[in-house]
């Protein structure tokens, strides 16, 4: 599997991504999430101009599968992860996310983190697998408050919603004696 950084004309492929990925919610009874629009080209450019937009891409240097962060409170937040529905299980989402944990060792952040829908199949169980935990309300920063309040405002607490976290992989930067191995 190939990752590079997001194209401008990737964009709007995303977007497509987006709708996709929504229509399986419909079988949940969740049809408002498979309507909800998908980002804005505008916003998409912000997280593309950043240098925080990653795509999976396929043979063809087609994307497949993308994700975007925010960096919060000390963390990579994902902001979203999408998978076309036509290459599932091919452990892209992983991917997008080992990727992300590696930009987040290398720039010293904490953890990475999330919000999703608890009970849906692809979300907090397979976040679960992934090695992230739910915090519980004492444990989360302004940060996840935030973007909390602002999924409630949107209408996404109509089914239940957690902040996931799992703590990233740090780099060491501590200049080690000449010879001298890395402990493990």
């Amino acid at each position: 599997m190939l990752i590079r950084s997001a194209r401008p004309s990737d964009l709007p492929l995303l977007q497509d991504m987006e709708r996709a990925a929504g229509e399986p919610f419909r079988a949940l009874g969740m049809a408002a999430i498979a309507d909800d629009d998908p980002l804005p080209l505008d916003l998409l450019e912000d997280y593309r101009r950043a240098g925080r937009a990653w795509v999976a891409v396929d043979d063809a240097d087609r994307p497949v599968g993308y994700l975007i962060a925010d960096e919060v409170d000390g963390a990579a937040h994902i902001e979203q992860v999408t998978v076309h529905p036509s290459a599932a299980r091919r452990r892209l989402g992983s991917g997008l996310i080992d990727h992300l944990a590696r930009w987040a060792a290398g720039r010293g952040l904490d953890a990475l983190t999330l919000t999703t829908f608890r009970h849906v199949p692809w979300n907090a169980p397979y976040y679960a697998r992934l090695g992230f935990r739910v915090l519980d309300d004492a444990e989360l920063t302004d940060g996840l408050r935030k973007i909390r309040a602002a999924e409630a405002e949107h209408g996404l607490d109509r089914w239940p919603r957690v902040c996931m976290r799992r703590d990233a992989p740090h780099t060491d930067r501590t200049p080690r004696p000449a010879g001298a191995e890395r402990q493990r």
